[in-house]
């Protein structure tokens, strides 16, 4: 019978009800004429693309052919080869340098242009007017002109402070720290704000913490509400409030507001709790998050610290939402309406994906580091993180919901329908097929017609063969008569030629498991292996039998469906 494999991932308050954990997986739904309505399909792995300052990875933004980037306290700028020119210093006949702009910060970095100074730690907003990009860093504000290349802190007396900033019909529009107050600044400029260029956000009398622009609207957050204005043309201030556009849902993380899929998502809060992620439907917002991702959000210490983005991919548009405390990452997938985990694996545990902030450059979705200045690549074709191992996981009931019963069985066999013969080439060290057993004789005749050995030769290398699998050692060595020594160098050897499915389950709905079991997932155009586990075991109750595989190797996944066979006692 079919085991509900598909699926996404559902883990709640009682694992014995439901645990279904999926990382680094997502469904891909087959429109027609396919084996299955959908399979699951490997996340993207990525590679580096450069190294920008000490990091983190702050913000990124594009705007002509440039990349810009906040990395720890620098701003940058980074060609489409992901290099720079380095700017506002000369480089003298004596080595010396004279700085030529104001900076607190000297930066002579191969293949990045540091522009000038950022203040701050956390998270920065930022829009730009086709000439200008305003960096919003919470509460300092900085323009950078394209056309001038000047960088510089906005000092305008009147400037209140920025957390997140938009732009709309010619003005950057922004919302004023610790307030009500959304601002303007002037028309296509800026470093000017008019003293009277404000208006405040009272539907609600709580108080506004983030904004974006939609469709020519700004959508104005509170902790409890949501407001949405749009350019009214008005002399004294242009954003006039879109009656009935009002939403007693607010936002608990001024950074998890993020554009996708022709809407806006958030992590929502309001007078009666939080941790509910809302997609705009009209001017309200709907819950798309299960409660099995609110019952996960919900254990965390601190939610106001989470950072959404969103990128999109082969048809499928994702909101990536990280807590940065709970060193957790959760995805939403429009495309299909399911949520997974996304994460890294860092000493032998699952940790929040390394992607803390995206934009699309030069063809790429790149995203920044949440810990160092790593840009990276997102690539389908990609199996590891930059290098590193990246660990995929799915666990799941064995019987359809409502199949369930208390009797006992004997599962006799799972096997997992699944992509084969993707196995890199290369040797596989432990594939017992591929071992060469070592022979004893006296004398020995070496292959190229060298005099017969004897006499106490210790080990001596005679010669090289190679072959398709690498580069073997040919030797001998004497003891109690000579032994033909036939050795692979390391190099030889690579992960994921016999690539593994580790398989492992648990007969008490996921409290405890077995030990783990593996098999391949066929060498490199094997597609005909099986991917067969056998022999699992007798259940004192069916209904609480949860399977989980899993995999590290470097390879493509596509998993279509799991087949299990069972026997029922009456018992």
């Amino acid at each position: 019978m079919k085991s509900p494999i598909l699926g996404s991932s559902y883990v709640i308050r009682s694992v014995n009800a439901a645990d279904n954990r999926m990382v680094n997986l997502y469904p891909e739904v087959i429109a027609e004429g396919g084996k299955e309505p959908a399979y699951l399909q490997r996340c993207p792995g990525y590679t580096l693309r450069a190294t920008v300052g000490d990091g983190p990875i702050r913000g990124l933004w594009t705007l002509g052919s440039y990349l810009y980037v906040v990395s720890g306290n620098g701003f940058y700028r980074l060609d489409a080869s992901f290099l720079g020119e380095t700017s506002g210093f000369l480089e003298l006949e004596d080595g010396s340098f004279v700085l030529l702009e104001d900076s607190s910060k000297i930066a002579l970095e191969t293949g990045t242009s540091y522009v000038g100074y950022v203040s701050g730690t956390g998270p920065v907003s930022m829009a730009d007017n086709g000439t200008q990009i305003f960096i919003a860093a919470n509460p300092d504000g900085y323009i950078y002109n394209a056309t001038t290349t000047q960088f510089a802190q906005i000092t305008d007396e009147d400037f209140p402070g920025a957390v997140t900033v938009g732009y709309l019909d010619g003005y950057f529009v922004f919302n004023e720290p610790n307030s009500q107050r959304v601002w303007v600044t002037a028309l296509l400029d800026g470093t000017s704000i008019d003293p009277l260029d404000f208006a405040s956000a009272e539907g609600s009398p709580d108080g506004l913490v983030s904004l974006i622009i939609d469709h020519r609207e700004a959508w104005l957050f509170g902790t409890n509400s949501v407001e949405v204005w749009y350019n009214s043309g008005e002399a004294d201030f242009p954003l006039t409030r879109i009656q009935g556009a009002y939403n007693e849902i607010g936002c608990i993380a001024p950074y998890s507001v993020a554009k996708m899929d022709n809407s806006v998502f958030w992590l929502g809060a309001d007078a009666r709790g939080q941790g509910i992620v809302y997609r705009a439907q009209g001017y309200q917002g709907v819950r798309v998050s299960t409660h099995a991702v609110e019952f996960a959000i919900q254990q965390y210490d601190d939610l106001a610290d989470a950072v959404g983005y969103t990128y999109q991919q082969d048809g499928h548009t994702f909101y990536v939402l990280n807590f940065t405390n709970a060193d957790t990452t959760w995805v939403y997938d429009a495309a299909t309406g399911s949520w997974h985990e996304r994460a890294g694996f860092r000493n032998g545990d699952f940790k929040r994906h390394r992607g803390n902030c995206h934009v699309r450059f030069d063809g790429e979705p790149i995203i920044g580091d949440y810990e160092n200045g790593n840009l990276y690549a997102f690539s389908l074709d990609v199996f590891s993180d930059n290098g590193a191992t990246q660990k995929w996981l799915r666990s799941w009931r064995a019987l359809p919901t409502g199949q369930n019963n208390l009797k006992r069985s004997t599962h006799h066999s799972l096997q997992i329908d699944c992509e084969t013969g993707v196995g890199l080439n290369g040797y596989d060290p432990f594939d017992p097929a591929q071992e060469i057993a070592t022979q004893t004789s006296v004398p020995i005749n070496t292959e190229s017609g060298d005099p017969q050995l004897s006499g106490n030769l210790g080990t001596q290398i005679l010669e090289d063969i190679d072959t398709e699998d690498g580069v073997y050692n040919l030797g001998v060595t004497e003891d109690n008569g000579l032994t033909l020594v036939v050795e692979r160098p390391a190099s030889s050897i690579k992960v994921g030629a016999n690539p593994q499915v580790m398989m492992r389950w648990s007969d008490d709905g996921g409290h405890t498991w077995s030990e783990i079991r593996s098999t391949s997932m066929g060498r490199i155009g094997r597609y005909g292996t099986r991917a067969i586990f056998r022999r699992l075991g007798m259940t004192t109750k069916l209904r609480d039998r949860v399977y989980e595989i899993s995999g590290t190797d470097p390879v493509k996944v596509a998993i279509m469906g799991a087949e299990l066979t069972i026997s029922q006692t009456s018992a």
